[in-house]
């Protein structure tokens, strides 16, 4: 959510908006303000907040009320654009809003009681016990509490938009939102960050042939940049908790690794699944085939993205989830879940997709997918192309300052 507001502020203040992020405040960014990303024509205020899960939506939400009251004297705002669920108002606060400060446009990023009933089908198909991330548990336990000021919130604002028609329909049947004030707009995706290998940047070249080294998948095809068939490179990123699907994931691999010896699994991502999915990796005997990275930077994983030849996503829930658009906009085909949101932009000419839960079918379509360096490499240009047509930031700029436009010139009429 951080990075598509981030991406949203800068392309809106190009086109020659003035943008203002009212956000919580970060200590380290506090005592030194050069932390905090400069992009011209953008302003941030942060809040103070209660560092509490769940909690936290509320306390925020009331600072960043006051910040808003206090600029609208200072420079009247003409549209305020509230990023749901991570901010928590009720009813009469985004009416008084509404009718003291602008017209409110709701992003719909997910639900917490998606969010929920994620957990817990991911629970069924023995992921992981909710207990072990403190965050999913305080979502377990108070999601419901909470998803109340998120249905008040969108049922209130003038516009909602979803991230996808899976959220669209989340949000109308859970929170009885009208589907008449409720418009889906797909995020984009970096496609200047995560793009293609170019081969004939030396530094990239030398990059990517060294990561092939380093998960021991370097054959002549894949140095060369090419997909191979003999020893691929299977990359999964997120965020290590269990509605991300990552004991799925490698359940699936020793299948994977029959059809398949050469093959190589890398999972990036921080959480508290980390010592056990390595035991689990050992138990299943595929440890000397699967690496765990709890993080690097931003341009080591787009590297490792053009890297790869397949990127698997086995989430269990999603808003829209953006791990999939990255792999496609760099050039690499990718396995999901038929599930949600997914499918909205994953299909059989850019990827393949499995049934939610089944580690055979996992398995079977990323064996499926590497079968072939031909399929891969029609798959991994076509996949391009349609985050080019369709999920660029570009996009989301030009679709959102029309939203704008229209709640504002509806006011005034």
């Amino acid at each position: 959510m951080g990075s598509v507001v981030f991406h949203l502020a800068g392309h809106l203040a190009q086109s020659g908006h003035r943008v203002t992020v009212i956000t919580r405040n970060h200590d380290a960014a506090v005592s030194d303000s050069s932390l905090i990303p400069s992009v011209e024509g953008v302003k941030v205020i942060m809040v103070p907040w209660f560092p509490l899960p769940m909690q936290f939506t509320r306390s925020y939400g009331k600072k960043a009320i006051k910040a808003l009251y206090t600029l609208n004297t200072i420079d009247p705002v003409d549209v305020v654009h509230l990023h749901l669920p991570m901010i928590s108002l009720s009813t009469k606060q985004v009416e008084k809003i509404r009718r003291e400060v602008a017209p409110v446009i709701s992003s719909l990023h997910g639900s917490w009681l998606g969010e929920r009933d994620g957990m817990k089908l991911a629970a069924k198909h023995r992921e992981a016990a909710t207990w072990r991330n403190p965050n999913d548990l305080a979502i377990l336990l108070s999601g419901g509490w909470y998803a109340r000021y998120e249905g008040q919130a969108a049922r209130a604002s003038d516009l909602c938009v979803a991230n996808s028609h899976a959220t669209k329909q989340d949000f109308v049947t859970r929170y009885r939102l009208n589907p008449e004030s409720c418009e889906v707009v797909h995020w984009g995706v970096d496609v200047k960050i995560f793009r293609p290998l170019n081969q004939d940047h030396e530094e990239e070249q030398v990059a990517h042939e060294a990561l092939r080294e380093k998960y021991d998948c370097a054959d002549e095809a894949s140095l060369s940049g090419r997909p191979t068939t003999e020893k691929p490179l299977i990359l999964a990123v997120g965020r290590l908790v269990a509605r991300k699907g990552f004991m799925t994931l490698l359940r699936a691999m020793p299948a994977v690794l029959e059809a398949i010896p050469g093959a190589r699994l890398v999972i990036v991502g921080r959480g508290r699944m980390k010592k056990k999915m390595r035991r689990t990796a050992k138990r299943l005997a595929i440890d000397q085939a699967v690496k765990i990275r709890s993080g690097m930077s931003f341009n080591d994983l787009a590297q490792l993205f053009r890297t790869a030849d397949l990127v698997a996503y086995p989430s269990y829930y999603e808003g829209q989830g953006l791990i999939p658009l990255e792999a496609m906009a760099s050039g690499t085909p990718v396995v999901t879940v038929d599930h949600g949101p997914l499918p909205e932009m994953v299909d059989e000419t850019v990827g393949r997709l499995y049934t939610l839960g089944k580690v055979e079918s996992l398995a079977q379509a990323i064996i499926a997918e590497l079968q072939s360096s031909e399929t891969m490499s029609s798959k991994a240009k076509a996949g391009r192309e349609r985050v080019l047509s369709r999920f660029t930031f570009d996009h989301n700029a030009d679709d959102f300052a029309e939203i704008y436009r229209t709640a504002i010139s509806a006011k005034t009429d």
